[in-house]
This record gives structure tokens, sequence and C-alpha cells, in this order.
């Protein structure tokens, strides 16, 4: 491998070409095809993965079978950092959704390396950051907003601003938009045509674009009206 094609990935970008010329030896490109095992959850840490081509979703199965999604990963994400600075066995596991080029950096390597570039240090400590202020965005949604809500939101924040609109270029299937809010399929497909209905959404296949977001995260669900019990009868006891 050259090392010069690091420097395109944002995590080495700060090395210069001697220390990425060491690095090369710590470092093995390998191919996943799609729908793929990279890591798994319970499995020892002995590596920090980064994509150069491809997609994947960060994943935790449950005793049943069933899946809750955490992230989507493309090209220059990494993961696998926390258990390197912990020791603990991987917290989840990474599945391809197509074809990924991933380069495995061992775990000798990484932290040799990171102990001697700050700059690169930098880097890892603000990618666990955004990840904890991602967790946060998904506990809050969890707790306090209703399905409507968090479906609104994650469209949100996977929209781009393209020429003044926001577009998400590629929605999740709603199979999948569902374990990633902890909803049912059903429940995800009656929002996403409620907000088309309405007009907030327009999708066309893959695509949805966001025509009023205002109106997306001001929408409160419709609550019961209470019930008034009926007036107590005299001489009831």
């Amino acid at each position: 491998m050259n090392p010069e094609i690091l420097k395109m990935v944002p995590l080495f970008s700060s090395l210069s070409s001697e220390q990425l010329r060491l690095l090369q030896p710590c470092l093995q490109q390998r191919i996943y095809p799609r729908s793929s095992f990279i890591v798994r959850a319970g499995e020892e840490t002995d590596a920090l993965y980064i994509i150069l081509s491809g997609h994947a979703k960060v994943l935790i199965p449950d005793e049943q079978g069933r899946e809750v999604i955490l992230a989507f990963l493309g090209p220059h994400d990494f993961f696998g950092e926390m258990g390197l600075f912990d020791e603990q066995r991987r917290s989840a596991s990474v599945e391809t959704t197509e074809q990924c080029t991933v380069l495995r950096f061992s775990k000798t390597g990484f932290l040799s390396c990171i102990s001697e570039n700050f700059d690169l240090a930098l880097v890892v400590i603000r990618n666990l950051v955004k990840r904890l202020r991602a967790a946060d965005r998904k506990i809050e949604s969890l707790a306090l907003l209703d399905v409507y809500g968090r479906v609104a939101r994650l469209l949100l924040e996977h929209a781009q601003e393209i020429d003044g609109m926001l577009i998400v270029k590629s929605a999740p299937p709603k199979q999948e938009m569902a374990r990633m809010i902890g909803a049912s399929r059903e429940m995800v497909s009656r929002v996403i045509k409620d907000l088309q209905d309405r007009g907030y959404i327009r999708t066309e296949k893959r695509k949805v674009y966001l025509l009023d977001k205002f109106s997306m995260l001001s929408r409160t669900p419709t609550k019961r009206p209470a019930v008034v019990p009926p007036p107590a009868r005299k001489g009831a006891a």
C-alpha cells in the first residue's frame, strides 16, 4: 500500500510521510463482501478499523435475535477505538451494507502512534465525543419523543443541504429506520405517509426532500381526551 494514500484519510492527515511509512507495518487492508461482519459484539478488541470505501452499520443484537442499529458508517469513518482504551470486549457489531474496503490498525501500532502524536489523539477524542453526543440524542429521543418525533429527528439528522433544500440522499429502508428508533416497521410507514400527506416531506425512491422541517419538529402527538367520570348518583356509597 502506498503510504501517501493514507494522507486522504482524516485520521492520518496530520502525520508526516516518514510517520506514515513507519506506520505501514501496523496496517492491513481487507475487503469484506456485503452483509458480512467486520467485528462482532463480545469479541476481544485487538484493532481499530478505518473504512476506505463502502458502507456499514453498527448494531447491537438482543437475546431474541432482534437488532438495534446505532449508526451508519461510510468512507473515512473509523470504529473500535473504545475497547483499545478500556481493555473491554467489543460492545457492538459492525456489518457491511455493501462491499467494504477496510484498513485494520493493530492495537499495538495504534497505542504506540497515539502516544507520540497529539493531533492523532485529538481526532480520536473528538470522534469519541461526537459518539457520546449522538448517544445522548438517542437516549433523549427514546425517553421524550413519540415515534413521530423520532422519525422526524432521524430524517433531519440524515439530511444534507443541497441547493438550498434539505435532502436525505439515501434514506435507510423502513425496517432499518424502525431498528434505529425502537419502533415497528408499520409505525414508521404510517408516520412517513402522514408526513407526506401533510406536505412536510416528498419522497422519490430512496431520496427524501424535507419541505417543512419546522412543522415536523413542532408537531406534537394528538392527546387522548380526558375521561370524565359520570357524576355520582345520589345515595351512592
